[in-house]
């Protein structure tokens, strides 16, 4: 029920419902599921980039063409088994939802700790619309910071969409 309502809040989302390719990423574990936000995006003709962990923990990118394209990567993600396009074709992308565990008033999110997405996000142009899907407790909450650290534009949590910086939030 969860994953439905988060593609509710992503299409809250003017740059979402406008994007012709999106990098998005297979939801694992407690994550908010992602896999009808997925095929919500293929049934509208975007072209949806998904993330190949190098050994490295660095990210490549393959195209996503449906759930039949995944196989079983590193530490138990599901990712896309067609071409990898390389480390920068995430730059191609109009749209990047990206997962976390928290996410800051101000935009800074708490991954995993591995970086990976922190370099993935440096790639980026800065035009490029970035969010992080969360649990509504996961907003708004305090994050430690690195130097390297760089804020998402938005968090998608189920039916919102929350833009960054919060205001009048805790």
């Amino acid at each position: 029920m969860a994953a439905l309502t988060i593609v509710d809040g992503a299409y809250r989302s003017t740059a979402v419902r406008r994007a012709q390719t999106i990098a998005c990423y297979v939801a694992i574990g407690t994550e908010p599921g992602t896999g009808p936000l997925l095929e919500r995006f293929l049934s509208e003709g975007k072209r949806v980039l998904l993330p190949v962990l190098r050994d490295d923990d660095d990210l490549d990118w393959a195209e996503f063409t449906g759930v039949e394209c995944l196989g079983l990567g590193r530490h138990g993600l599901m990712e896309p088994t067609g071409e990898r396009l390389g480390v920068d074709a995430i730059r191609d992308a109009d749209v990047v939802l990206v997962p976390g565990l928290a996410v800051s008033r101000d935009g800074h999110r708490l991954g995993r700790g591995g970086g990976s997405y922190d370099r993935a996000l440096a790639r980026l142009r800065k035009k490029t619309y970035t969010a992080v899907v969360l649990f509504s407790d996961e907003v708004g909450v305090d994050v430690p910071v690195e130097p390297h650290d760089l804020p998402v534009k938005a968090a998608i949590t189920m039916l919102q969409l929350h833009r960054m910086p919060l205001k009048g939030m805790r």
